[in-house]
């Protein structure tokens, strides 16, 4: 057995935290669609853009799927259905069932949940060092999120289980993503995710007859939407993957709550509790610290195992190389 490698060459722990920055800056767009059409509406035209604007690459994607392992097949579909499309929707649905602390609450579980993923798919192992950074980023979030933190307390059987769900697939997202870079390019990736999402949007619109149609005034808004939180943080996002720990990507994905409570403040008139002050710097701290870390540091808070892994596919259809997580 090899040993495991403390790190990949060039850790982008620091480029996960960006796309996820990104994702932050959609509320901007987002809310005033979500107030003129349904929550499933939204998504799915949004999807309609995103495989639109990635269309020249569908084809080469499909085949490089074609020549890819059926662990790597099962893999992009629980991330195109599951965390792209599925846990947007599980997420909608807990706010509209239950109240508005469940959700938010319960997506703290992320890191916990990509953790146990990482270690059972991946073999990451955690160092003793890890806790230093995700304890205090997760009592950040957890701070963020409640201007009464001690108040905050979830209920809701039905808002719970929703919000799990999705808690879930995400953290399954971010780990599978991170398994499939190594057969897949990044782009592949991102163009497979945004079709599967699509085909199973378009089925639950189908199959609870849900309108689809969206006013002609709001299509540069959607656009907006689907062009930069959409395609230019995802593809960010999945060329990150390929040299950063899952454990760690899940964690500097915290950025996106703390860049929502950024726009949240300076562009929509929002205000931080001094606890949520206390909470962004927390969250801040943590993830520039953990990306400052793995780069530097000659023991990191996260082991990968040096394996081989099988050669990414081009969007040529000619092997590419090696995934750059073994470089």
């Amino acid at each position: 057995m090899r040993p495991l490698t403390s790190r990949a060459t060039g850790d982008r722990t620091w480029l996960v935290a960006v796309a996820a920055s990104l994702w932050g800056f959609s509320s901007l767009l987002r809310e005033p669609l979500a107030r003129e059409l349904p929550a499933l509406s939204v998504v799915l035209a949004e999807h309609v853009v995103l495989v639109l604007l990635v269309s020249p690459w569908v084809i080469p994607a499909v085949r490089a799927l074609a020549r890819s392992s059926a662990r790597t097949k099962l893999a992009v579909l629980v991330i195109g259905a599951g965390s792209s499309a599925l846990a947007t929707t599980l997420f909608t649905a807990a706010f509209r069932l239950g109240d508005p602390i469940t959700p938010q609450v319960l997506q703290k579980l992320q890191p916990v949940l990509a953790l146990v993923l990482a270690a059972l798919l991946l073999g990451e192992r955690v160092g003793p060092r890890f806790p230093l950074f995700a304890v205090p980023a997760l009592v950040g979030a957890w701070l963020l999120a409640f201007p009464d933190p001690l108040a905050a307390q979830p209920r809701g059987l039905a808002a719970a289980a929703l919000a799990l769900g999705a808690a879930a697939l995400w953290a399954a997202g971010t780990v599978l993503g991170r398994m499939v870079s190594a057969e897949l390019s990044f782009l592949h990736v991102t163009t497979l995710r945004f079709s599967v999402g699509l085909v199973t949007l378009t089925t639950f619109a189908a199959a609870t007859g849900t309108p689809v149609g969206v006013p002609i005034d709001l299509v540069p808004r959607l656009v907006l939407l689907a062009a930069i939180p959409g395609l230019l943080a995802l593809t960010l996002y999945y060329h990150a993957l390929r040299r950063t720990p899952a454990s760690n990507a899940t964690l500097a994905e915290l950025a996106f709550p703390l860049t929502a409570a950024l726009v949240g403040l300076t562009l929509l008139d929002g205000r931080l509790g001094t606890s949520q002050w206390v909470g962004l710097a927390l969250v801040l701290a943590s993830v520039v610290l953990l990306a400052l870390h793995e780069n530097r540091s000659s023991r990191p808070a996260v082991r990968q195992p040096e394996q081989r892994v099988p050669q990414v596919v081009g969007t040529s259809g000619n092997a590419a190389g090696r995934s750059d997580s073994t470089r």
